[in-house]
């Protein structure tokens, strides 16, 4: 038996943790300018030429599901401002032991689009939303497109795009008024939601830090309201769920730094210019697209990817060095 049939090897880091999800950032450019994520004046953006082209990301994803990923989500920068994402969708969703293809995405784009990504196999959304307010939008965003969000959402739900979650940043200050408000509109819609802690990456990341939040704060407000129960959710992310009594909409809470999830951190990040990061708050990183293009083939590409796994850091450390990763949350893909 050869090497390659005898690959029921897995992908499994020095921790003993299996790698079975792949977060695939499709470009670095984004339609919006939130101001924890991409500083306003930010015009560093990769090269065309050095974005993966569709056939290298199905390349590298077919090794990493021959390798027992299961798990691929779409993200960016804002996946749809790149052409023809529904035609990498179905490459994607076609390979064998691909089960699971989601996207996260900030909806501006999303209503033209949504019948031709669920259609292309995409079952599961994450769409960005931190208020559901129009000035505060524009403040946060830069941009004026609450409306077109709004609309997009609506189009994903008619679209049958099961489970929606609506991904809202906790930011003191910002928008720490609200937590009721958009759990109340994701019970209306039949949306569950997920709290997330603001991460200190590069300079985006520090004027983060200053609107940092406990989740433990927002949870206690919700729970003055509705009664969470604890329930669970499909998906390869860290988020803790609770459902609220009632209603079909979970709430979860994503802690990088109150209550970090490394000892089960189950994923790798592939940015726009084909750099394997395994861990988004460390440098570890592997540059597979100048193997690509060097005419690597598919049995050495596995190998190299085992080898990277041996790099996966043990946690992150945001809390105590957040100085160290000044790369945008735009490119490795969030």
């Amino acid at each position: 038996m050869g090497m390659q049939e005898s690959t029921a090897r897995r992908l499994i880091d020095p921790l003993g943790r299996t790698i079975d999800y792949v977060r695939l950032s499709v470009t670095d450019k984004c339609n919006l300018r939130c101001t924890y994520c991409m500083p306003e004046n930010n015009r560093d953006f990769e090269r065309r030429e050095r974005y993966l082209t569709f056939a290298e990301i199905e390349r590298v994803i077919r090794a990493f599901s021959e390798l027992g990923v299961r798990r691929v989500r779409i993200t960016g920068g804002e996946p749809l401002v790149r052409a023809g994402i529904p035609d990498l969708a179905s490459r994607l969703a076609a390979l064998p032991g691909v089960d699971d293809l989601s996207l996260s995405t900030n909806a501006v784009l999303l209503a033209n689009q949504a019948e031709a990504l669920h259609g292309a196999g995409i079952g599961r959304l994450n769409i960005s939303l931190d208020t559901l307010r129009r000035d505060r939008f524009r403040q946060i965003t830069g941009n004026d497109d609450l409306g077109r969000v709004l609309d997009g959402l609506q189009v994903a739900s008619r679209t049958g795009f099961e489970p929606i979650k609506i991904n809202m940043l906790a930011l003191r200050g910002q928008n720490d008024d609200e937590f009721i408000d958009m759990a109340e509109f994701c019970i209306e819609h039949g949306f569950s939601l997920r709290f997330i802690e603001t991460m200190p990456m590069g300079t985006a990341g520090r004027a983060a830090t200053d609107h940092y939040l406990p989740l433990s704060d927002v949870k206690a407000e919700l729970a003055s309201r509705f009664d969470l129960v604890p329930s669970v959710m499909s998906g390869g992310g860290p988020a803790r769920y609770f459902r609220i009594d009632g209603s079909r909409t979970n709430i979860g809470f994503i802690t990088p730094i109150s209550r970090h999830f490394c000892d089960t951190c189950n994923r790798v990040r592939l940015s726009v210019d084909g750099t394997l990061h395994l861990c988004l708050g460390q440098a570890h990183s592997v540059p597979l697209r100048p193997l690509l293009r060097a005419g690597i083939d598919d049995e050495e590409l596995q190998n190299v990817i085992v080898e990277a796994l041996k790099l996966k850091p043990a946690r992150h450390e945001f809390g105590e060095k957040p100085e160290q990763i000044v790369r945008f949350m735009s490119v490795t893909g969030g």
